[in-house]
């Protein structure tokens, strides 16, 4: 089998399989994204040094405790919060030229808050007024890809200045425009026709955290395998690499989105 047709039947499976349990109810989602935090420990623990006979345990039990308590706006707040902490030193990690490995401590803290919370958190971000919406997480994954299609075939044809040529040499301020502005369309079109929100401009500020965020996340991922030297996380998908390959723009984005929803309950 070629390496396209590999990798374009595994890409199928992935979309069909994700796709099909978050449409499928909340239970699919838990167990779809509960299988995908095992094998993306492995993939954290392989590339950081850790060690996943505690790791794994450790992500098992935290996931099966708090996947369904997002109805607990304290305990939700404090997930989240140790997320963006998180999420902010691997910012200041990407920013930091000088910075390439962290002490075993910080890892583990890592692991815990930009892997394992993520995942726990994604749970609370499908969930809307009336309870579990599947088209809410669908739609964060559609602009996701909307995001990357766009600033790839922008940045292809018009790109001239790199983003961030240390660590993607390939991405361009040309491409993360173009995409932010295509994620804001599909935003608010997905708002209109998708799923009927009643505030648009709550989708419209949606996409353009997807947009930034998950160009953020896939540099630090990019940043953390450099370091790392290695290509992929794993081969879990032929031609597509490991499990974190493919969702770092999402646990990257949760956080924010689950932090934006927050602060909407707070003010409201």
């Amino acid at each position: 089998m070629n390496e396209t047709l590999k990798r374009a039947l595994s890409g199928a499976v992935y979309v069909v399989l994700l796709l099909g349990c978050i449409s499928y109810s909340r239970e699919g989602l838990a167990i779809l994204f509960g299988a995908f935090l095992v094998i993306g420990v492995y993939e954290f623990c392989k590339m950081c040094g850790l060690n996943f006979y505690l790791s794994i345990p450790i992500a098992a039990s935290s996931y099966f405790t708090f996947w369904n308590k997002n109805s607990d706006i304290y305990l939700n707040t404090a997930l989240t919060a140790i997320s963006i902490v998180t999420s902010i030193k691997l910012l200041l990690y990407l920013f930091n030229a000088n910075k390439s490995n962290f002490k075993i401590y910080t890892r583990y803290f890592l692991l815990f808050g930009y892997v394992i919370l993520p995942f726990i958190l994604a749970n609370y971000v499908a969930m809307g007024i009336k309870g579990y919406n599947p088209k809410i997480l669908i739609s964060i994954i559609v602009l996701i890809w909307t995001n990357d299609t766009f600033a790839y075939l922008v940045g292809k044809n018009i790109g001239k200045n790199k983003l961030f040529p240390s660590v993607s040499p390939k991405k361009t301020i040309e491409g993360f425009v173009g995409g932010l502005v295509f994620t804001v369309i599909v935003g608010a079109l997905l708002a209109n026709y998708y799923i009927m929100a009643s505030a648009l401009y709550i989708w419209i500020i949606i996409a353009a955290i997807v947009s930034i965020f998950s160009t953020l996340g896939d540099l630090i991922e990019s940043k953390l395998k450099r370091v790392a030297g290695i290509k992929d996380t794993g081969n879990i998908m032929p031609g597509h690499g490991g499990i974190l390959d493919r969702l770092d723009s999402i646990i990257f984005v949760i956080p924010f989105i689950n932090l934006f929803y927050l602060i909407l309950y707070y003010v409201s």
